[in-house]
């Protein structure tokens, strides 16, 4: 039981009680009484647990950077209960075998939900898809994220597969001969390819971490001929700009920030999603590209988003947890009788400086150490579990 807290999802913003019985919401509203484990949050905020369309775990293959333990540990404190993980591993998730292992050591864990993504193409070849016709129905989307399927025939190809099979085509959008040239040239044009291969197919496409205006202005034309296309931005992507951060796509301009707010504001955005990529410090210095956003996700886009009055607590809520929850077919996302017991008990007054070394990700490598947002995730839940709790919040007040 949460008592005296404001209840806000996509939908609702009320103050009063909630209660979750048997791992699922099972009432909401004011002067709740029920003899159980309570929580008082009062001045503060429950929301439904963020869901994360895409991150990398690092497992199985590159555990010195982040491993399934270490990174559901740094979604929790993240307020994260359930993330999409990518297929970039070692081996390369494109069998059966990897994805089992990944959702068996989850469940182990059982600390988050996980959903793990099969590549495209075989270990990322860029043209066989036989592998495609061997996965199972715990597989929703497929993803060469990291390199994207270069070639037109590969990916037109893969679609009508996806089509046939119910998946989802993540599409990491970048040509690889354009992008020493022009990284913008070089994901405007595999962004504009898909949209048309996608309106020619009907295949379901999702493109990953989008950071230009034109590209933006591309998906907000093509929703309006089709219904089979959604996006998401990153957190970095909309809070920074001419900024020297190595990450891919980079750190855009100005003008690219403010059409991903807009899309955010008139819908053409519908998730955000972390692209949480941790590195080791060497492989940084390396040149590796990536941020670890997990735990600094929320404060980022509510300060930048809700604080700074560009959209309301029930749109951030929907980008964060609802529509995410909706595309992995998760009873996840909003506050409503039956759905999983998954929840974020946030602070919005609270000042955050971000402090690398407090991550309990492996992978410290971010831009925004050492800058101050607003918004701390004081405790997640999930399915009615204490999974993380910071410092001070009064527990069973009953």
């Amino acid at each position: 039981m949460i008592k005296n807290c404001r209840i806000v999802d996509e939908e609702k913003d009320l103050f009063g009680d909630l209660y979750i019985k048997d791992g699922k919401i099972d009432n909401y509203g004011r002067s709740l009484n029920y003899d159980t484990y309570t929580i008082d949050a009062q001045g503060l905020i429950v929301m439904p647990a963020f869901v994360d369309m895409h991150a990398h775990f690092r497992d199985p293959g590159y555990t010195y950077k982040e491993d399934l333990h270490s990174g559901s540990l740094a979604a929790l404190k993240g307020g994260y209960t359930c993330v999409n993980l990518m297929g970039n591993t070692n081996p390369i998730c494109s069998d059966m075998e990897v994805v089992k292992y990944v959702l068996n050591k989850a469940k182990e864990l059982n600390l988050i939900d996980i959903h793990q993504t099969v590549s495209i193409t075989k270990n990322f070849d860029g043209k066989s898809l036989e592998h495609l016709d061997y996965i199972d129905n715990n597989v929703k989307f497929i993803s060469d994220d990291g390199k994207g399927v270069q070639s037109n025939l590969t990916m037109y190809l893969a679609m009508i597969k996806a089509k046939e099979k119910g998946l989802t085509i993540i599409a990491h959008e970048e040509d690889n001969e354009i992008v020493t040239i022009d990284t913008r040239l070089s994901e405007n044009l595999m962004t504009f390819r898909d949209i048309y291969l996608a309106k020619l197919t009907g295949a379901w496409l999702h493109l990953a971490h989008v950071s230009t205006k034109e590209a933006i202005e591309g998906i907000r034309k093509a929703k309006r001929e089709i219904q089979n296309l959604t996006c998401e931005v990153t957190p970095h992507h909309l809070a920074l700009y001419n900024y020297d951060y190595k990450v891919n796509p980079p750190i855009r301009e100005k003008e690219d920030v403010l059409e991903i707010i807009n899309g955010i504001k008139d819908g053409t955005v519908d998730i955000i999603a972390t692209d949480h990529a941790p590195h080791s410090t060497q492989d940084k210095e390396k040149g590796a590209p990536g941020i670890s956003g997990l735990e600094t996700a929320f404060p980022v886009c509510y300060t930048k988003l809700v604080k700074s009055e560009e959209i309301s607590l029930n749109r951030l809520s929907q980008l964060m947890s609802s529509k995410p929850a909706q595309m992995l077919g998760v009873k996840k996302g909003k506050i409503q009788t039956g759905y999983d017991g998954d929840v974020v008990i946030v602070d919005l007054e609270k000042k955050v400086k971000i402090n690398k070394d407090e991550f309990l990700s492996k992978g410290k490598n971010t831009p925004f150490d050492g800058m101050e947002f607003y918004g701390e995730v004081i405790a997640t839940i999930r399915k009615g579990e204490i999974k993380y709790k910071k410092g001070s919040v009064k527990f069973d007040n009953r």
